[in-house]
């Protein structure tokens, strides 16, 4: 299958397909093709779709390698299945191998086959253990090697193993006939899990060889070393000059260059004296070194120059591309093909040259490669994209990404954009403003809004999304830029994904100078919040109750008064006010605050007291004795009232709350659905039909009747009239529903062994699998017969792994925590 864009790999693989790409100076196809006959495999069809005509140029039908190729070519992508199914009028003869064109491995393939027949197998899939299973598909197989369960591309939420799909097939021919024709279709995603439905037997092989899929640029620096240091058994052209230095016969090396291996210089290239090459070089056919050149780990392609003293580390260089003299390419650059950098211009860490471009002599290219230098593993986190105000958020940061969001978008269409009090926040929403508007989106500017209403206003206005800008909660050197969909909810991780993308890439639309676009503002924003909020949310019954509001200092301020004017009761406010210095507050800070507001409401006899955070997104409760109600029982208090009242509907829980809240749902005859940890997966659940109520446990509620988005001024709005309506206070409420014995825990683990954490902790709980069961809707539940659970997921953005647990006393959930961590950090040492 040699079909694949490769699009992560770009700008390498701009102008070439990704199987062309060059490991150790030959194609990885060229590999891949080069294992298969050494296995008896001669008679192959490749299937094409990208640059197919590359493809079948450089390897014509086959005869240089001793086989015979046959080309199947796709009009459009039809995917991994279906490019086979396109090709299966050359198949039908007898059993066929699956192997990926782009990947790099030495699998024996004929044990595989043998392990294939043994099984009378209709599909063996081949599976290989890695550390990193985010990009791939995991498999989980019996003692036997039996299939089990399938999982594409998870979140590390989802991570049960860290066995994956290595995209290796032995297949009998009737397996096609499961494919549908002309359409496209994934084996993995498809086909495989349909066959699991009907018991067909599929099996996998766990291979112990080599195997890296080539599909980052780190991993392609990766399998250049691999194939140097003989991690992977690769056909070398050359002969070794010395223990690992090795140099193709027509190459030219100066007794006067320094080299150190494991290296490898290609055909025809030629070393002058003084250059140095360290570890981990490979150099490409035809290409030249001058004299005082330094190389080290650097990966270059045919038909470079490379003038005297240039400085290459760490980077990729593109085939016909010439480095002058004096030049600095840094770690991590890709420079494309057919570039020239002229004399003393220096590429900095990360930047990426795309093909036949010019870079001018003593220019500095240096773009903020802030993901990197973070060692974040993604572009989003728990909070949208965060970091340090004008170290890691900057003015130009803001624009790449508002230009890389609007790329994502049709032209014309219309954003929504919002701050909170803080001045960095103001500054930087400037940069988003003309970002979107450069690349011909219109904007609409609510300026200081809570985060609530800019999510009510991008679902109505009809907008195409919307980005808003908050100081990072307890930490005002930070701010989150909060960027939302049509619905005003965060960014699913697909959407999530194509920005990254795009990012990754810098392909940034820009508009034509008759197309930029206009920033307007909205009138009657919080009006127009308010008088929605108001119809949907029943407030019959309140009267003559008195409530004590803390606003933090934040944006609530701005929509309070209008709401309370029109609710009438009698408020005492608090910090109802924007404060530009302080707009968020450190955890001493907000205790002082919360007692403050505890002793007001014990002195004012109020029904209750509630203080929001600074963007108006979550609150925390005071009953009216003045006593805080923690987050777990907050979000109990406020389901039974809402489930007394309603009696029926459902309501959407993450996995992590406590599951005393299913007791009370069901005294109140209401379901509990259990969602996922993502971003978006409450306000996805919330929106879904007989909705009557959503929390997150950490202060955050949703009001479904009026917004699928997590608002602390509705659920505000919505507590006035439930409490007005129920004759029980706030804590008589708390007071009869059970305790809560949720204990959590974070274990260290390191990135690179997330993935063996968590198939060790499946297979501890799959030991005697007696009294308990999984559930693996968000990372791996187990759930034990008297009503005990413990929940392990591995943290998306930090190297350590999460653990819940709950039980009958706190001891036992102790105990059940205790024991749980020692499994995970057992695995990750």
């Amino acid at each position: 299958m040699a079909g694949g864009e490769g699009t992560r790999l770009r700008p390498m693989t701009a102008n070439q397909p990704k199987p062309l790409l060059p490991v150790v100076n030959r194609p990885i196809m060229e590999h891949v093709l080069r294992l298969l006959k050494r296995h008896g495999v001669t008679d192959t069809v490749v299937t094409l779709q990208f640059l197919a005509a590359l493809v079948r140029n450089y390897f014509g039908d086959g005869d240089e390698l001793g086989m015979s190729l046959q080309y199947a070519t796709e009009d459009l992508p039809l995917g991994t299945a279906g490019s086979v199914k396109n090709a299966a009028d050359r198949l039908r003869d007898d059993r066929f191998l699956v192997i990926s064109g782009d990947a790099l491995t030495d699998i024996d393939l004929s044990d595989m086959i043998r392990f294939h027949q043994e099984k009378s197998a209709l599909v063996t899939i081949g599976l290989k253990r890695v550390p990193n299973p985010l990009e791939f598909g995991i498999i989980i197989v019996d003692e036997a090697g039996r299939v089990q369960r399938f999982l594409e591309k998870p979140t590390w939420g989802q991570v049960f193993s860290d066995t994956v799909n290595t995209g290796v097939y032995v297949m009998e021919p009737e397996v096609l006939d499961a494919v549908a024709d002309g359409q496209a279709v994934d084996w993995a995603a498809d086909v495989f899990p349909r066959l699991l439905e009907r018991g067909a037997p599929i099996y996998g092989y766990v291979a112990d060889g080599y195997w890296e899929d080539v599909g980052t640029h780190a991993s392609y620096l990766k399998a250049q070393a691999d194939a140097l240091s003989g991690k992977v058994k690769l056909d070398i052209d050359g002969f070794e000059l010395s223990p690992g230095v090795w140099v193709a016969e027509s190459a030219s090396v100066d007794t006067d260059a320094v080299l150190k291996g494991p290296l490898l210089i290609g055909d025809y290239a030629k070393v002058e004296g003084g250059a140095e090459l360290r570890e981990f070089t490979v150099l490409g056919n035809n290409a030249v070194v001058r004299e005082g050149a330094f190389l080290h780990r650097a990966v270059v392609h045919g038909n470079v120059y490379l003038g005297p003293g240039a400085h290459l580390r760490g980077c990729v260089i593109g085939k016909n591309t010439d480095i002058m003299a004096g030049a600095r390419v840094e770690e991590n650059a890709v420079v494309g093909d057919e570039c020239l950098i002229e004399a003393e211009a220096y590429v900095s860490s990360g930047v990426k040259v795309y093909p036949f471009k010019t870079i001018e002599a003593g220019a500095v290219v240096n773009t903020s490669v802030i993901w990197e230098s973070r060692g974040q593993r993604s572009l989003f986190g728990p909070r949208g994209v965060s970091g340090l105000v004008n170290v890691e958020i900057t003015p130009e940061l803001c624009v790449r990404l508002a230009g890389a969001y609007a790329t994502t978008l049709k032209k014309g269409v219309s954003v929504v954009t919002s701050r909170d009090a803080s001045l960095a926040a103001r500054a930087l929403k400037r940069a988003v403003i003309s970002g979107l508007t450069a690349s011909a989106i219109d904007v609409l500017d609510l300026e200081a809004a809570p985060l609530p209403v800019a999510r009510f206003h991008t679902a109505r206005e009809s907008a195409a999304g919307g980005i808003a800008l908050r100081t990072t909660p307890g930490d005002p050197q930070s701010v989150d830029i909060v960027i939302m969909d049509d619905r005003g909810a965060d960014l699913p991780p697909s959407a999530q994904r194509k920005l990254e993308r795009v990012v990754s890439r810098q392909e940034f639309r820009r508009a034509f100078p008759g197309e930029i676009a206009e920033l307007t503002y909205p009138a009657r924003v919080v009006e127009d919040y308010a008088q929605e909020l108001l119809r949907q949310v029943d407030m019959s019954g309140v009267r003559d109750m008195k409530v004590v509001v803390d606003c933090a200092g934040g944006t609530s301020s701005l929509v309070l008064p209008t709401l309370l004017g029109r609710v009438g009761v009698d408020v005492l406010t608090v910090n109802a006010r924007l404060d530009h210095v302080s707009p968020t507050e450190t955890i001493a800070e907000r205790r002082r605050d919360l007692q403050r507001l505890s002793e007001l409401v014990g002195s004012s006899r109020a029904a209750f007291g509630v203080r929001f955070d600074p963007v108006g997104e979550r609150i925390a409760l005071v009953d009216e004795k003045g006593q805080l109600i923690s987050e777990e029982r907050a979000l109990l208090v406020v389901l039974d009232l809402v489930a007394a009242e309603r009696r029926r509907g459902r309501v959407a829980l993450p996995v992590t709350a406590t599951r005393v809240a299913e007791q009370v749902c069901r005294f109140h005859g209401v379901q509990v659905e259990w969602t996922s940890t993502a971003l978006d997966a409450l306000t996805s659940a919330a929106a879904g039909p007989d909705m009557i109520f959503a929390a997150d446990g950490r202060g955050g509620f949703v009001v479904p009747e009026f917004s699928p988005a997590i608002d602390g001024l509705a659920v505000f709005v919505r507590l006035l009239g439930l409490v007005a309506r129920t004759r029980l206070s706030l804590s008589q409420i708390d007071a009869r529903i059970p305790d809560v014995k949720l204990l959590r825990r974070t274990v260290p683990t390191p990135w690179a062994a997330k993935g063996a954490v968590m198939r060790s902790v499946i297979e501890a709980a799959e030991q005697g699998r007696r009294g308990h069961r999984l559930d693996t809707t968000d990372g791996v539940r187990v759930v034990f017969d008297d009503g005990s659970w413990v929940l392990i997921i591995p943290a998306a953005t930090e190297p350590v792994t999460d653990l819940w647990a709950e039980a009958a006393d706190v001891d036992a959930a102790q105990a059940l925590i205790e024991h749980w961590a020692r499994v995970v950090e057992q695995a990750a040492v």
